[in-house]
């Protein structure tokens, strides 16, 4: 019987861009990446602008930013254009391309908080957290407090400014009750390298998750389009008209209906390994938004129903691993972050009484 993967020894819910530069000028190609990472833009230099000054543009067309800021931006090879770094002086010429992780205002204050933060790794550039249940993020739509940025602005010396008012240090996000690894930035450096590289598809993120059913293949792809919920403002779904959204999954172990399967998302939209695994009519235990229902003890053990709490009663989804480069060294990196309790609690029920 198969079982989960074990680490090594050396395992250890948008922000509005600024002034967008769209007008007579310039025309936007694309806004590339995901909600969790910075504003990644794409645009086109228009016929009216000759000779300008690469810094002197971007202080025109982004005025919430100094020159110094943006100055500092470029040459730490924050923007391209037409495919390569170039230097503040670099003049502009009609119909260039230029590319940059757009860095939004600066912050705002934030309370912090004496939150738990389960630290895997941390240096002077970046830190790697094991992001417990129950915890959202950072602040948006009236809460405020009790997030894992509060915790962060309590913990750290210094976070990057580059993710947002809210944001500080946040390159990518996992939903509230999703846990596991979460990489953190600590400088505006940091920030904006690391962000590319989710931006780029150029990580790779390993979850686990325990589904309901037995899945016909042992491993696939999907490959379903996800976008915001025509009804439900809190929810994603697979739209045709949604942005591309693959998935690729592998069955761990199998019991009695339900399967340990490792998921290993190629893109990074919304709740799209929720939606995906839904999809397949196979959706995560206890992810009652997508189809999920809670697991008891009575039930597993195939007795008549009785009182008592599930055997775990949030999503079971768990970011186990994160390969990135890192954002200073280039150094390809893994975090690993363990099993949860109440995750390894469901999964050793299911050896127990589910057991092929």
């Amino acid at each position: 019987m198969a079982a989960i993967p074990a680490p090594s020894p050396e395992d250890s819910n948008r922000q509005p861009p600024g002034r967008e530069a769209i007008n007579s000028d310039v025309e936007l190609l694309s806004k590339e990446g995901d909600e969790r990472v910075g504003e990644h833009l794409r645009f086109r230099v228009g016929s009216s602008i000759k000779f300008r000054r690469l810094d002197k543009y971007l202080r025109g067309r982004f005025s919430q930013f100094s020159r110094t800021r943006l100055q500092k931006l470029i040459k730490e090879q924050g923007v391209n254009v037409n495919g390569r770094p170039a230097k503040p002086s670099h003049k502009l010429n009609p119909a260039d391309e230029i590319d940059l992780i757009l860095p939004p205002r600066k912050l705002r204050e934030l309370i912090p908080e004496d939150i738990p933060i389960s630290v895997i790794y941390e240096d002077d550039e970046m830190i790697v957290v094991n992001k417990q249940a129950d915890l959202i993020v950072h602040p948006a739509r009236g809460n405020t407090h009790g997030t894992l940025v509060n915790g962060l602005v309590y913990y750290a010396d210094k976070l990057s400014t580059t993710g947002g008012e809210f944001r500080p240090g946040i390159v990518h996000r996992l939903d509230k009750n999703t846990t596991g690894v979460l990489v953190v930035a600590k400088t505006d450096t940091a920030h904006w390298k690391l962000a590319r590289q989710f931006a780029q598809r150029k990580t790779n993120k390993t979850y686990l998750a325990v589904v309901h059913g037995t899945l016909e293949l042992r491993a696939d792809r999907i490959n379903q389009p996800v976008g915001m919920h025509p009804m439900a403002r809190a929810k994603c779904a697979i739209r045709a008209d949604g942005k591309e959204a693959i998935t690729f999954y592998e069955v761990l172990e199998g019991f009695r209906g339900f399967s340990l399967v490792k998921l290993s998302p190629k893109t990074g939209r919304t709740h799209q390994l929720r939606i995906h695994m839904s999809y397949l009519r196979h959706p995560i235990v206890a992810d009652d938004m997508y189809g999920g229902k809670l697991v008891y003890d009575w039930q597993l053990q195939d007795r008549d129903a009785e009182a008592g709490q599930p055997v775990i009663n949030r999503t079971a989804l768990h970011a186990w691993k994160l390969e990135i480069r890192h954002p200073i060294s280039a150094e390809m990196m893994e975090f690993v972050a363990p099993l949860p309790d109440d995750m390894q609690r469901l999964i050793d029920k299911l050896r127990q009484f589910r057991s092929l």
